[in-house]
């Protein structure tokens, strides 16, 4: 199965085929950020980096969309969902609210947490499970909801 690096490579290789200037763009946009970030820390990325990577991206988009939204910029907000949707396609798929649900149920009993005071606890041991599959706000939303902290 071919890497996020290659698969975006073969996209942009694709698209500038075809004439499709805005998937050239984008796959133009997360080359460059993969290849800052392995300049950065002088190595190569793997998918499980470049998915976090990938998240933070998606964390600016969809900042960048609130902004221009508030701003009545539209075609600027909408340049930004059209990137967030391509950049979107090489994250794993979300978890479902039951399967997260029942990942922080179990940390919460492996980490015997009590209260809100744990919190820190629990979310080592979820987090790494859950990663780039799940929203980090949903996740301690719910283990402060676990823990009686909401």
């Amino acid at each position: 199965m071919p890497s996020i690096k290659e698969t975006n490579q073969e996209t942009m290789k694709t698209a500038m085929k075809s004439g499709d200037k805005e998937t050239v763009q984008f796959s133009r946009s997360l080359h460059a950020a993969i290849r800052k970030r392995e300049i950065d820390e002088r190595k190569d990325l793997d998918d499980g980096e470049i998915i976090k990577l990938i998240g933070t991206l998606l964390k600016q988009r969809e900042e960048s969309i609130t902004q221009f939204r508030q701003g009545g910029r539209e075609e600027l907000a909408a340049q930004e969902e059209a990137e967030a949707k391509y950049l979107r396609q090489f994250m794993p798929a979300q978890m479902s609210t039951e399967e997260l649900k029942a990942i922080v149920a179990a940390a919460v009993t492996e980490a015997q947490a009590k209260d809100a005071k744990d919190l820190g606890k629990v979310m080592k041991l979820v987090l790494p499970k859950v990663q780039g599959r799940a929203d980090g706000k949903l996740v301690t939303q719910m283990v402060k909801e676990q823990l009686g902290g909401a």
